[in-house]
């Protein structure tokens, strides 16, 4: 099994903003799987909702995008950049995740270019779609 590093390395997100706990696969610049567990004391979950929490669907984006940032910013040409949302198109929501389901995360990048590019991902939790959506982001100087 390859390790890989955390993704507090790689990435510039911190709690309570970083959403990935691990990075199973990658192939840097192109694609990587990733994890994010939740243990029902993220603080979204008070408010989203009392009597039924439920993970926020724009938070599962942002979870596809930070993994799409590690592919990204693990590659070497990259060093120094900051990817941002720059669009989210098709988004949808397959079912509700909860506290104690585990997000598994997978990013494929595609067109990229100097300052831009894209991306799709799809975050299931036993393999049962959550979440899928196209991403597109700009690379700014960090």
């Amino acid at each position: 099994m390859t390790l890989f590093p955390l993704p507090a390395s790689v990435l510039p997100h911190r709690a309570p903003f970083l959403f990935v706990d691990l990075i199973d696969e990658l192939v840097v610049g192109s694609s990587a799987v990733g994890r994010w567990k939740l243990h029902g004391d993220e603080w979204f979950f008070p408010g989203h909702f009392p009597s039924r929490p439920t993970l926020p669907g724009v938070l599962m984006c942002e979870a596809i995008a930070q993994v799409g940032a590690y592919a990204i910013l693990s590659d070497p040409a990259r060093a120094g950049k900051l990817p941002l949302f720059g669009g989210l198109d098709s988004a949808r929501f397959r079912r509700q995740v909860v506290p104690g389901d585990e997000l598994l995360i997978r990013v494929e990048l595609g067109r990229m270019s100097a300052r831009a590019g894209k991306g799709t991902g799809v975050a299931s939790v036993n393999g049962a779609v959550a979440c899928e959506c196209e991403l597109m982001f700009v690379l700014v100087d960090r």
